[in-house]
This record gives structure tokens, sequence and C-alpha cells, in this order.
């Protein structure tokens, strides 16, 4: 009677999740992870989601399978599952690396979140080569040069499916710029253009959507708050942490509109830090359109006013110290 009565999970028939997206997400039981995770879950164009870290993904993993959404939950925990867990994925996110904390600047993360990126990416490299990846894992500045010079290595580097994600950027300017405006953060569109460190984030507040006119004081206020939100979030939370929600909440976002630009959807436009000949640097953050290959186009960076053609200067003086960075950790 007990064995026809209880039924263990590996007794069950499959599940089918609907049809959709692979998606990994390398880095699945940190801060930013596991929110990331739960939204991932609830997205509909996911159909299979694996979960990925070294320690904690197989309680990640149960607590979010009870969900009752389409997606199929599979977590990997370890080196030696890495390659299981990004086997076959459509989109891999990587959020994987220690988090900033008070003091720290994103330079002081580099050598941990460096050799953590080129190790997953040569997993990537390896198991889904064709897959579109996004990258998390900070200073995004120099870790997405990080990746593209390991996928060059590996012979497997398409500069239009790698991307670093600079969302929280964009959701952080459209948040900020509403409450001086008093308008609603979802009807507010700032392109948000660089990098995604201090001053190598710039917000072109010349360029909102709808239409707007600032002080100076005001746009003094703004630019300083967007390139600085991550510290107020370092500092308010005391030594706990990051801002991991809010970048899972930006991460998901991002994350989406790659799946309906895989889908084939038409006009995804986001701003994303990527391989780009928009300046003379090798890799710089702008509005790109999304489609079936990744990054389908890149948008010119339109009329700059006087303060946003002095920002962008500074803005690439520090890029290219940092992509240097990057690039001379891999071939060093």
């Amino acid at each position: 009677m007990e064995e026809t009565s209880l039924l263990r999970q590996s007794m069950c028939r499959a599940k089918g999740g609907a049809p959709g997206f692979k998606v990994a997400i390398l880095g699945a039981a940190g801060g930013i992870g596991q929110p990331l995770a739960m939204l991932m879950k609830m997205n509909p164009l996911v159909s299979v989601l694996h979960l990925y870290d070294v320690v904690n993904t197989p309680g990640v993993t149960a607590d979010l399978s009870h969900m009752n959404t389409s997606a199929v939950v599979k977590g990997f925990v370890g080196q030696a599952q890495l390659d299981n867990a990004l086997t076959g994925m459509d989109l891999v996110i990587i959020p994987a690396g220690v988090p900033r904390k008070p003091g720290m600047t994103r330079d002081d993360l580099f050598n941990i979140n460096a050799g953590i990126v080129r190790t997953l990416c040569e997993g990537v490299a390896r198991c889904c080569p064709n897959a579109l990846v996004t990258l998390i894992s900070n200073p995004v500045n120099s870790t997405v040069p990080i990746a593209a010079e390991v996928f060059k290595k590996a012979g497997t580097y398409n500069p239009r499916r790698l991307l670093g994600v600079t969302t929280l950027d964009v959701v952080r300017a459209n948040t900020f710029v509403a409450e001086v405006l008093g308008l609603d953060p979802r009807d507010v569109n700032v392109p948000v253009v660089g990098g995604h460190a201090g001053v190598t984030i710039l917000p072109l507040l010349s360029q909102v959507k709808p239409p707007s006119s600032f002080t100076p004081e005001e746009v003094a206020y703004l630019t300083d708050r967007i390139q600085n939100g991550g510290t107020e979030v370092v500092e308010a939370k005391a030594g706990t942490g990051s801002a991991t929600l809010s970048m899972a909440y930006a991460a998901a976002q991002f994350a989406d509109a790659c799946l309906r630009g895989l889908r084939g959807d038409a006009g995804i436009v986001e701003c994303s830090y990527v391989a780009s000949q928009v300046t003379e640097l090798p890799f710089f953050a702008s509005k790109v359109r999304l489609g079936r290959g990744g990054v389908e186009e890149i948008m010119p960076l339109g009329p700059l006013n006087e303060f946003e053609r002095s920002g962008l200067e500074k803005a690439k003086k520090e890029l290219a110290e940092s992509i240097h960075k990057g690039v001379s950790f891999i071939k060093s």
C-alpha cells in the first residue's frame, strides 16, 4: 500500500514546461542570484532554468521548484557540475562574484571576480558557445573585456552575443528623474551610456522621454545620484550587502528583453555595455537593438549638450583604463 500511495519525485513523470528558452544563472545562490532566479522562474519565456553556484544551490533549487510556474528548475553545485549546468543553454546570466562592501571601490573587486568570470566563461565556451551571455559581475567595465578575451582564446567569440548589464543605471535614472519631475517612473526613459561605474555612468538627461528640461542644479544632482546609486545602497546597508534586489530586478528586465529579441520580437532596444564603434574605445554602453542574433544594431549617441560632452571625455578616460586592465588580466 505504501509503495503505491507514496510517489517520490524520482518516480513522477517528467515535468514538461511550456515551450521557451533554456536559461542558466551562474551565481544563483548569491544576493543577486536568488531574487534573479525567482524572477526568471516567473518569466513565461523560460522553459528550463539551470541554477549554478559553488554552494547552496540545492536549497535554492528546491525552494523555487515549488513555484507553480511552467519553467523546470534544476540545480548544479560545484566546479564538477558547471558543464552540465551550461550544456544546451540559450541565455547565460552571470551575477557570480563577491559583492561590494563599505569603502570598497569596484576595482577592489577585480582580482577575485576576474578569476571567477574567466572560469565561468571558459565553461560557456566549452558547453554553449552560441548562447547569449549577459554579464553582471563587477567591475563590468573590466569583466566584459575579460569574457571577450576568454572567448577569443577558445575561438568562440561573437561580439553580438556578449552583453554587459548596465540596466540598473537606467532603472535608477528613470526612478530619480521621475521623482524630480513628479512622474511615474514607468513613463520615463533616460538613456545611460558609457560604462557601469562612477563617472563612466553618463545619463543623457538632454534626451529624456518625455522631453523635459532641467536646471543646472537638477542636472548636477541627478547625474551625481545616478553615478553613485550603488554607493548609496552599500552605505545604507551598513556592511550587510550591496544593491542586490534592484540589481536582480534590472537584470531580469534585461534578460526578458534578450529573450524577446531571441524570439524575434521587433523594436527591442536597451542600453548595454558591448563591443562597440560608437567611440574609439573597444567597449562602450549605449542603446542597442536586440534580436535573434543578439545585438543587431548599436545606436549612435545622438546630440549631446556641453555638460554631457564633458562627462563623456571623463568617462572615456576611466573606461580605457578599465578595459586595458581586463584584457591584460587574460593576456598576462
